[in-house]
């Protein structure tokens, strides 16, 4: 099979990794693709929202199988055009994909189906939307409605922080048409932890288990990013509670979908919080999530091509997923000053040698210039090993970390730690 992953980060280097894996597969593309991902896929220089040139390029290689990383294309509709187009590809069509591009519309069909979340107020406008804070006081949750990168969620614990977020993202606009619409949430307290899950339409078979770290600093400290870390399994999450976010969340909102008329096939990635109440759903993305993904992938034993076809082809209660016992963890190396401003262009050191198999180092913002790979975005690395415990991976993957540099490396410490998680 020739196989088409569509991204660039380390989502799609963990894509093409287990891909590779997979005896059916003769030949992998990716668009663009980075650094990393070009030791194993042939790297296409089309970006990834450019779907007239992907379609026609897919046309031209004969490509068996095309797999979506990112949100935009999917939001963009680049499912519903390759499937017009007779072109097999896995992830949702653009309506089905709104359960991630509109916080908004997720949020009332949970409201709808009695889905387990946090109570809420969209707004259109920021005087409404900060009268409504100090209404409810603090803390309370402030999220632009559209795609925002991971970095468009605010957990203000004063009324003044829950205003300046509603001005940033409403009248500042930090990030663009996302946050022409804010959604007001109910603050949750607990432990967070992230299910993803294989939907065919019908069918939903959930994967293991990870846990994201989103804040920039150790402790959970600082701004949002797009994810600085994850670790799988996650000990602190009882298997009977994943078990009824499956039962509660996952499932019904796969029936909810089917009664709305919409068709679901892909990843289903719910975020989800373990309250005094049980699971409830934090946000819902429509691809498998980064970094959970370069934690999750490496723990899977079935051939993820064998997978991929079943979802697309209805089949997926024919498939039985298969998980490793191991433990798995990967940890974000960023560039300085990242969630904000940073510096590309800068030479990555300790990268070059082959892989000991002992970790395996994912790209996710790097690219060749003059035969060097140098940094080239915010999230640049994503080191990850397996482990006969969370501990016995977490070593391995930092005492690889210590071999990697690059100018202003930036990185947590305690990823995976007991104290933190």
């Amino acid at each position: 099979m020739k196989i088409l992953v569509i991204g660039s980060g380390g989502r799609e280097h963990a894509l093409v990794w287990k891909l590779a894996q997979s005896a059916k597969v003769s030949k992998i593309y990716c668009a663009p693709g980075n650094g990393g991902i070009a030791a194993q896929a042939e790297c296409v220089p089309i970006e990834a929202t450019d779907v007239d040139r992907l379609v026609q390029f897919a046309k031209e290689k004969n490509v068996n199988l095309t797999v979506v990383g990112p949100e935009a294309p999917l939001l963009q509709g680049i499912v519903d055009r390759f499937q017009a187009e007779g072109l097999a590809i896995f992830g949702p069509k653009r309506e089905a994909a709104n359960l991630e591009g509109s916080k908004r519309f997720a949020k009332e069909i949970m409201e709808k189906y009695r889905i387990p979340t946090a109570s809420f107020r969209s707004f259109t406008d920021p005087h409404e939307a900060k009268r409504y804070v100090r209404q409810q006081g603090a803390p309370i949750v402030v999220k632009a409605d559209g795609l925002a990168a991971g970095k468009g969620v605010v957990v203000a614990r004063t009324v003044e922080e829950a205003e300046q977020a509603i001005e940033d993202a409403m009248e500042k606009k930090v990030f663009g048409d996302a946050g022409n619409e804010v959604v007001i949430e109910e603050y949750l307290s607990g432990p967070e932890f992230s299910l993803m899950a294989f939907m065919d339409g019908t069918v939903v078979k959930p994967m293991v288990v990870a846990q994201d770290h989103k804040p920039v600093y150790n402790g959970n400290q600082g701004p949002n990013t797009g994810g600085m870390g994850a670790y799988s399994p996650v000990p602190q999450i009882p298997p009977r509670m994943v078990e009824q976010a499956v039962e509660t969340i996952l499932e019904p909102m796969a029936q909810a979908l089917r009664k709305e008329g919409i068709e679901y096939k892909g990843v289903l990635y719910a975020g989800l919080m373990l309250t005094d109440e049980g699971p409830k759903v934090i946000e819902f993305n429509a691809r498998f999530g980064d970094p959970e993904t370069q934690a999750v992938l490496p723990r899977l034993q079935t051939d993820l091509v064998d997978v991929l076809m079943a979802v697309i082809d209805g089949h997926l209660a024919d498939i039985s997923l298969q998980w490793s016992d191991q433990a798995s963890v990967c940890v974000i190396l960023a560039a300085g000053g990242y969630p904000g401003t940073y510096e590309k262009g800068n030479p990555i050191a300790g990268i070059s040698g082959q892989e000991s198999g002992e970790t395996i180092v994912f790209h996710s913002g790097t690219k060749r210039e003059n035969g060097q790979i140098v940094t080239n975005g915010g999230r640049v690395l994503g080191v990850a090993a397996l482990g006969e415990s969370i501990d016995e991976a977490r070593e391995k993957v930092y005492r690889r970390i210590e071999e990697v540099s690059f100018k202003e490396m930036h990185y947590r410490t305690d990823i995976a730690d007991k104290a933190t998680v």
